[in-house]
């Protein structure tokens, strides 16, 4: 079966790639940035690799036969725009490029909306579904409610809360009703409607075994995790002060917490059964689904995570800095000297800083650094890395974006997310010179206008001993 897959770098399409390379199947990845595309999987050959913006006018995929498309894009993370007219958009460019190509059926992820009144994230995933429907071609609705896994948007936020607030005092939405389903019987779903013919033309809700509120999310994690919470429900949080605790408290940015309030007040329960009647599954409790997702994190083996996302406008903005400007800049550098033998393992901290490894110096400093950008309306320090020994380029790291992670080139560059009066650099290299290697740290500062400046020499004294302390312990960690 020929298979084009959409998303194929997100949370999903990370995941369901494994599962149907091991399938057999010809897999047609359809990616924005090829260079972000790492897969890993030893049949490569059944694998192949299509460069498109569905953001852009993109036109059809010539000469290809398609059996079953999978669309899994969204664009809810999108810093720029109104999201809901970008995925608009993506859907009907994405029924464009499928003219032509024989496909049968579209399989597509969206969410639960079986309420009148719908956030406008679910508003935006219901017209999602209706633009596929247009396309003539039947498509097979899978909607969901919270899907639990290690890295999922949903499970992050929900450990962020339990694990850093002893007692919460939460907004009235945690009484909402939901079904929340494990990663693993999402995956089973995807994989195994295709190409039946009984699922075409079809929506079908998934959910596991339990509804739930919110409030019964924060406190079985708990229990699994050991933590004893107290949770009081007040009534008097305004969206706007939900969305502030949301956003102060977790990883999340403030417009995206802003829509998650939004869709934390609308029942996502199952009502469109059927499902089951054609994909025979033990669905996973909601506790063994936690469960399982830590045994994921303890063993490193997390594939996707969903900070690592990014929308089409801002990975065309960070694509835009992989080059390092020389001029108009301000820097800090350091180059020490590697002792013999000792290389490899300089390659590897450098692999491994940030997230629960730290910043190898200052640590407090850093910190600081996060709850001052979190005020400030930035990304802060809670999105950690997705792997505590690998990076990829694309994949958040803190409040840094990875741009290139080469260990052949032995260099690590990295672009920071945080809110800063103009932009910043952070990059390693391991150089050679006269038959000795060095550690090579530098920062790279580009100020925006006067205060851009005031700002890096206002910070300047706090540089000198974290950076010069962070590269000094690159070396002797």
């Amino acid at each position: 079966m020929n298979i084009l897959l959409t998303g194929a770098n997100g949370y999903i399409g990370k995941r369901l790639l494994p599962v149907l390379a091991e399938e057999g199947h010809k897999i047609y990845c359809l990616v924005r940035n090829r260079a972000r595309f790492i897969h890993g999987l030893s049949n490569a050959d059944s694998i192949e690799i299509i460069e498109k913006d569905l953001l852009k006018e993109t036109g059809g995929a010539e000469g290809l036969k398609i059996d079953v498309s999978y669309y899994l894009v969204h664009s809810m993370t999108s810093e720029s725009g109104d999201f809901s007219q970008l995925e608009e958009k993506s859907a009907r460019n994405f029924t464009k490029l499928l003219e032509g190509t024989g496909c049968s059926q579209i399989v597509y992820l969206g969410g639960i909306t079986n309420e009148e009144n719908l956030s406008k994230h679910l508003s935006s995933r219901k017209r999602v579904e209706d633009i596929l429907k247009e396309s003539g071609i039947p498509v097979t609705v899978l909607r969901a409610s919270i899907i639990v896994g290690s890295g999922s948007a949903s499970f992050e936020i929900i450990r962020d809360l339990v694990e850093k607030l002893p007692v919460m005092v939460t907004p009235k939405w945690l009484k909402t009703k939901c079904q929340p389903i494990a990663i693993r019987n999402v995956i089973n779903y995807l994989s195994r409607v295709k190409g039946m013919r009984e699922a075409y033309g079809r929506t079908f809700d998934i959910g596991g075994k339990e509804v739930l509120t919110f409030k019964d999310l924060l406190s079985q994690f708990a229990e699994v995790r050991g933590y004893r919470r107290i949770i009081i429900i007040l009534p008097v949080l305004t969206p706007r002060l939900s969305s502030y605790w949301l956003y102060f408290v977790t990883a999340v940015s403030y417009k995206l917490a802003v829509n998650l309030v939004d869709s934390m007040k609308i029942e996502t329960v199952c009502k469109l059964g059927g499902i089951e009647e054609i994909v025979n599954q033990d669905l996973i409790s909601y506790k063994d689904a936690v469960r399982q997702a830590f045994e994921k994190i303890e063993q490193n083996l997390i594939l996707s995570s969903w900070s690592d996302a990014l929308s089409s406008s801002r990975e065309d903005d960070v694509l835009n800095h992989i080059e390092v400007p020389k001029f108009g800049c301000l820097s800090d550098s350091r180059k020490i000297r590697i002792p013999e033998g000792r290389a490899e393992r300089v390659t590897d901290n450098i692999w491994a800083i940030g997230g629960e490894r730290g910043w190898y110096y200052g640590n407090f400093l850093w910190a600081v650094r996060g709850v001052l950008d979190k005020i400030s309306g930035g990304v802060g320090l809670r999105r950690g890395r997705r792997s505590p020994t690998e990076v990829h380029e694309g994949d958040a790291l803190d409040f840094w974006r990875v741009l290139l992670a080469s260990k052949e080139t032995k260099r690590l560059l990295l672009y920071a997310e945080m809110k800063l009066p103009g932009e910043a650099w952070l990059e390693f290299r391991i150089t050679s010179e006269g038959g000795q290697q060095y550690l090579e740290q530098t920062a790279t500062f580009r100020p925006r206008g006067l205060w851009g400046r005031a700002y890096w020499y206002t910070v300047m004294p706090f540089h000198y001993f974290v950076f010069a302390g962070m590269a000094r312990n690159l070396v002797n960690y």
